[in-house]
């Protein structure tokens, strides 16, 4: 089934705005937007511009009664509970899959559960680990250091220098952010280092060089942030030295976009340092890669879309392992969009010759593949490979001398799942790796990239009875006739158009989205009688950075399009209907499930807003939106302001539309989407009269996942509204 294009054009959309920027007052059921598109138009005509404030008396005020509002209505609910106490034992589960990092000569995990909400970081023998009997030894504890220092923290990950990797940088967040306080913490003696690296609160990027010296990009002070408030000078760091007293030994520009400069530092497989390199991103997904090594940084020969994966020595070569976005002419031959290559990095100071470029290209994903993770090893590279939304683990070898193609070796792996490289050992030539399905649990195996070979090391039980479910993948048409493939997860047997279904998408930023085993949506959803659908629009990177491409910018309205053509596709088809299916998305889903709501509403009847993005006017102003200006646009040009309005959720509400009740949320910590977006769009809705449910919490960052309880209590809520909305049973819940 075809649908309409949406869109208005900039006259139309003036049209419809307000005759006047003065703000109407919630009472007035009036539609709130600006007369222009300028960025103090946009913001006089927002009268809920106060909630951006993220900690003031009344936004606090205004938070505390929605959480009490929405909690009265969705734990009160007789399904909560049950719901809750599934989550809960299904997040602190004892077993569970430790996920094993090598370190040392043992396998470090860290662990969280019901008495260790915040989690130890532990270490065993490895062949313990192997044969499923670890003797876990404690390396640090984060539940009783937050407690010994006062202190909120949350832990982030540990880097450690090899080959010893007995000192490690400790990344600690308060509550969940994205900035962190580093700390360097001995593993030996089982305590942080007096005269170790102690790195103050901010959205550091760093490298170890030695152990007494470190390269660090991060908030030097004025003048070294850019506008998205991430850092653009990188300076060498050594031990005792005040951070904002090192050499600087790279700088950007104020202006640049995307994360910020990052040092990158490539060691071989007997852990010599091979590569210093620094990563200055130009937008979201523009950048440059210079070189470090001489006594002044040199640019590479690659081009301003490209992914640098590692570095690898093959005899006495070094070669950059890195993915292309765009067709690169390099050497006399053409690399396309979504290859992955591995080039001499002695060329790719003066660029590449002919004779480097022969044996160069690693792998060139079909029209209908692509490539997601990426190990890299001496004369070895892994990766998960797609085709068709369908992944599987496979090795490629550097040619021998004299040949061009590299070799590949699939390793062991399940049919129609995800897979997933975890830690490697790159001196012993070792990679974990997991692959699983909709239905199908984890699976743990431990690869040999040299020999080919895979041993499953554990798996994961079910979580839920999925015996009577089935999983299919169809596709939609959408509004320009592209072909949209999307799973469904349901009950077995002839569609029903009363199930309750809860649809997922994504659509941004080259992200992929394959099947996975997600356990909480099978035993709080699925095995509830509800089924799931999981649409691979465009914007993701499902099919390699064209699918990607196709969506960005002003082409947006073709991930809307995409996702509203299967939710129709749905319909047809008798899965489900409008009544009974709920869209679900996060982040970057938050713009795409906001615009369903006011693009759609006739086709779904909820949806969950998490963490979203929905002020697409002002997304720029609200930290750090203006690193995503390669993603959306920017709203300061009068030509990108116009194409961005045609779609920004806020600026689109309506009196007198049939929207149906949403659940939004998001977190008060949550410093890479501003709470802001999540708060003006809930009430604005509720301004206009319609009944949006709001929860905030305080604790847990963008990712929500740093407490168990507070993510069973989180997911409790998510569920008890789907079935409320969807009119799924209380069942055996009560």
């Amino acid at each position: 089934m075809r649908l309409k294009m949406i869109g208005q054009s900039l006259a139309g959309i003036a049209a419809g705005l307000l005759a006047s920027c003065s703000p109407e007052t919630p009472a007035s059921g009036k539609t709130l937007s600006p007369l222009d598109l300028s960025e103090a138009a946009v913001a006089a005509a927002d009268e809920f511009l106060w909630l951006e404030e993220i900690s003031s008396p009344r936004s606090t005020a205004w938070v505390d009664e929605q959480n009490a509002r929405t909690k009265a209505v969705l734990e009160a609910d007789p399904r909560y509970p049950g719901l809750r106490a599934d989550a809960l034992a299904i997040l602190t589960a004892e077993d569970r899959i430790a996920q094993p990092s090598f370190r040392g000569m043992g396998i470090d995990n860290f662990w969280q559960d019901a008495s260790h909400v915040r989690g130890v970081w532990r270490h065993a023998k490895e062949a313990d680990y192997l044969r499923g009997a670890p003797q876990w030894r404690t390396v640090l504890d984060i539940d009783a250091l937050a407690e010994a220092e006062g202190a909120n923290w949350i832990f982030k990950g540990a880097d450690c220098l090899p080959p010893e990797e007995r000192y490690c940088l400790v990344s600690l967040s308060n509550g969940g952010k994205d900035a962190v306080v580093v700390r360097e913490y001995d593993t030996t003696r089982l305590s942080f280092r007096d005269e170790g690296f102690h790195l103050p609160e901010a959205k550091h990027r760093f490298a170890r060089l030695e152990d007494d010296r470190l390269l660090l990009a991060s908030d030097f002070g004025a003048g070294t942030l850019t506008e998205s408030g991430y850092p653009f000078v990188i300076r060498e760091v050594r031990r005792g030295e005040e951070v904002a007293s090192g050499r600087e030994i790279f700088r950007g520009e104020a202006g640049d976009g995307g994360y910020g400069v990052s040092p990158l530092v490539y060691r071989n497989d007997r852990s010599e340092t091979v590569a210093v390199l620094a990563l200055r991103p130009l937008d979201t997904f523009r950048s440059e890669i210079w070189d470090l090594s001489a006594a002044e940084p040199v640019r590479l020969n690659l081009p301003e879309r490209v992914s640098v994966r590692d570095a690898m020595q093959v005899g006495e070569e070094v070669r950059l392992v890195f993915s292309v976005e765009q067709d690169w002419n390099a050497g006399g031959r053409t690399f396309p969009a979504g290859a992955l290559i591995a080039a001499p990095l002695s060329d790719l100071r003066a660029g590449l010759s002919p004779e480097a470029a022969r044996d160069s290209l690693v792998l060139a994903p079909g029209p209908r593949q692509s490539f997601d993770e990426v190990a890299v090893f001496d004369g070895r590279i892994v990766v998960s490979l797609y085709d068709n939304v369908r992944g599987s683990p496979v090795v490629l070898t550097a040619p021998a001398a004299g040949e061009e193609i590299w070799s590949r070796q699939a390793l062991p792996a399940s049919d129609n799942a995800s897979v997933h490289l975890g830690a490697a050992s790159r001196s012993a030539g070792r990679l974990f790796y997991t692959h699983e399905g909709f239905l199908t649990p984890p699976t743990l195996s431990l690869a040999d990239v040299r020999t080919g070979a895979g041993r499953v090391v554990r798996q994961a039980p079910a979580r839920f009875d999925a015996s009577g479910h089935v999983v299919e993948q169809f596709e939609a048409v959408s509004s320009d006739g592209e072909k949209i493939p999307y799973f469904v997860v349901r009950p077995g047997g002839p569609p029903k158009a009363d199930t309750p279904t809860q649809m997922f998408g994504y659509g941004g930023f080259q992200l992929s989205y394959p099947p996975s085993y997600r356990a909480e949506l099978g035993k709080l959803w699925l095995e509830r009688g509800g089924a799931y659908v999981l649409a691979n629009i465009r914007g993701g990177g499902e099919f390699g950075p064209a699918w990607h491409q196709a969506a960005l910018k002003g082409a947006r309205q073709k991930a809307f399009d995409d996702f509203a053509a299967v939710a129709a596709d749905l319909a047809a088809r008798g899965i489900t209907s409008a009544p009974h299916l709920a869209v679900y998305g996060r982040s970057n889903g938050g713009v795409l499930t906001s615009v369903t709501l006011t693009q759609h509403p006739e086709l779904i009847g909820g949806a969950v807003i998490e963490s979203p993005l929905v002020d697409m006017l002002r997304y720029h102003a609200l930290p750090p939106g203006a690193s995503w200006i390669g993603e959306y646009g920017d709203p300061r040009i009068p030509g990108e302001a116009a194409f961005i309005a045609t779609y920004s959720a806020y600026q689109a509400l309506e009196p007198g539309k049939a929207y149906p009740e949403v659940y939004i949320t998001t977190n008060t910590h949550d410093d890479r989407v501003h709470p802001g977006h999540a708060r003006k769009f809930a009430a604005r809705l509720q301004s206009l009269g319609y009944p949006a449910l709001y929860h905030e919490t305080t604790d847990g960052g963008h990712s929500n996942d740093s407490d168990p309880v507070l993510n069973a209590d989180r997911w409790a809520r998510h569920y008890t509204y789907l079935a409320r909305r969807l009119g799924l049973g209380v069942g055996s819940d009560g």
